[in-house]
């Protein structure tokens, strides 16, 4: 479900040489792309559906028509059609449905209200271009042409510049996958290692060095992630007893959407079972109550490796598969106390997002290395004056 928002909405706005019915119909096209994967749970799809809203909601404040349209129409895209194939559809509880058909009601005459405000909107900017032409035209027709120069005799003619300049220093500053450590996997699943493979040191890749606030955004159009800085330091204090006991704890990054930026200010730990390498969370309904009277969305999760590096496992991979297929920013935020290492992750969209989604095996097993499955995210900030607060549901 994952789509590409930032980089739509922007080439829309470039848009204004396309008849304005096209133009619309693009973007209703664009909304009706949403596919449901059945191997994700349904009810994900219903509270991801509820944060679509809100992000419309906030865009509608800011100004931003072509976003706020966008979402509306694919919220109503997903489940007054796109849900009904999904395998679990009989099993939504009553109360869900009720919630969810409830906003749909809510958002239809939003929509239809913002499409005609748009289709004025595309109106004027096509109109202004036809304008612009013409007077292009007609000044070209009034230009009279100049006469045409000839080199002298015997001069050898200059040749043109090249049009492509070339900075060498520009190599040196490209971001390859492979700098970054693959799933090295755990060691205490050594056995599930790929033939001939030994297990993995320590990674040379020094994690403890954070996103500095200039990172460029990866891919060009990520939203960007604020992350506040004593976020870590609050986690694994709360986390310290199951570090002690060799045991992982686990937390969702929750936050909200503000001027194209977003932010995390809560970190909401749920009910939880944890092991050495995994951890399961349990009565997700708290969560997403919480969230609800909060209007949070979700950002991404937390966890440690309490005697581990900071690396995503296979289980780790598709647990952020499904956060990162809701919100193509989503994050994964990996602390390692033993290292004292901070991973900030997130699946390559390149490869790692399509592989996982489509990987249907389950507990720790292997995947291939190369292309990388995941990458430090590039789109975080660490800001020092933003709050974190922790809500700790255990």
């Amino acid at each position: 479900m994952s789509f590409k928002l930032e980089q739509f909405a922007a080439e829309s706005a470039q848009m204004g040489t396309v008849e304005p019915k096209e133009r619309l119909r693009q973007l209703a096209a664009f909304s009706d792309s949403v596919e449901v994967d059945g191997n994700i749970p349904i009810k994900r799809y219903y509270r991801s559906g509820l944060e679509m809203v809100r992000m419309a909601n906030v865009y509608m404040q800011e100004g931003n028509a072509d976003k706020a349209y966008i979402l509306y129409m694919r919220f109503m895209t997903l489940f007054l059609e796109k849900i009904r194939s999904h395998p679990e559809i009989k099993s939504v509880p009553a109360d869900l449905k009720q919630q969810n058909q409830e906003k749909l009601k809510e958002v239809m005459p939003v929509a239809e209200k913002l499409k005609v405000k748009l289709m004025e909107k595309y109106t004027r900017e096509y109109k202004q271009f036809l304008e612009e032409k013409g007077h292009e035209e007609k000044k070209r027709r009034e230009e009279k042409p100049k006469p045409k120069v000839s080199s002298p005799p015997n001069q050898p003619v200059p040749s043109a510049p090249s049009s492509i300049l070339v900075d060498a220093d520009i190599l040196d500053r490209v971001l390859y996958p492979n700098d970054f450590p693959t799933d090295p996997n755990r060691s205490s699943g050594a056995g599930l290692l790929l033939p001939d493979t030994k297990p993995p040191a320590k990674p040379a890749y020094d994690r403890t060095l954070k996103p500095s606030p200039t990172s460029v955004l990866a891919g060009g159009s990520l939203r960007p992630v604020i992350v506040p800085t004593n976020t870590m330091a609050k986690f694994l204090q709360l986390a310290s007893k199951n570090t002690l006991s060799n045991v992982e704890t686990c937390g969702i990054l929750a936050g909200k959407l503000t001027h194209n930026q977003l932010l995390v200010t809560h970190i909401i730990v749920p009910k939880q079972k944890g092991t050495s390498d995994s951890c399961t969370t349990m009565n997700e309904e708290e969560i997403f109550n919480f969230q609800d009277q909060k209007n949070l969305i979700t950002l991404g999760w937390i966890h440690t490796h309490p005697s581990q590096t900071a690396f995503l496992s296979s289980v780790d991979l598709h647990t952020h598969c499904s956060y990162q297929i809701m919100l193509e920013e989503a994050i994964a935020i990996v602390c390692s106390p033993k290292y004292d290492e901070t991973g900030f992750f997130c699946l390559t969209p390149s490869y790692g997002l399509d592989y996982i989604s489509q990987c249907r095996q389950s507990g720790f097993h292997p995947h291939p290395k190369d292309p990388p499955l995941f990458m430090e995210a590039l789109h975080i900030t660490l800001e020092d004056k933003v709050p974190i607060e922790v809500v700790d549901l255990r």
